[in-house]
């Protein structure tokens, strides 16, 4: 019964702080590295309806590369662990995002990511998605 009451203590505790200090609260210590409800272009995100799919993996793009334009129909976090990445959004203008930098990228904005600079460019992307709807879509 105690441990119930510790479980109850704790989600009462998060319940009431948010973010770090939750985890700070729960013996994590944490540094936020994001808090927002808008992607990277100031729009609200949404969050598809169906059986959710959450998928991670890290990109890697080497200077000079680049991905080909699409975009994302579910949100999508990433956090810059090497280099520098800069985004081509189109009429919503371009973006250079550097290491150490998290971001929700745009939904529904075709946009293209490229390595403008010097050294291999690496992100750790998490895509808050549902089955059925792709990750990325290719925008032609």
């Amino acid at each position: 019964m105690k441990s119930i009451s510790v479980l109850i203590a704790a989600g009462a505790a998060i319940l009431f702080t948010t973010g770090a200090q939750a985890l700070d609260k729960l013996g994590y210590p944490a540094r936020e590295l994001l808090v927002t409800s808008t992607d990277v272009l100031g729009q609200p995100l949404v969050f598809p309806t169906g059986t959710v799919k959450i998928t991670s993996a890290i990109i890697t793009i080497q200077p000079g590369g680049a991905g080909q334009l699409h975009r994302h129909d579910v949100p999508m976090y990433a956090y810059i662990l090497q280099g520098e990445i800069t985004v081509d959004y189109g009429p919503h203008g371009t973006k250079v995002y550097r290491q150490g930098e998290a971001i929700m990228e745009a939904e529904h904005v075709p946009h293209k990511g490229m390595n403008t600079g010097d050294e291999a460019a690496s992100l750790l992307v998490v895509y808050m998605g549902v089955d059925g709807i792709a990750n990325a879509t290719p925008v032609k």
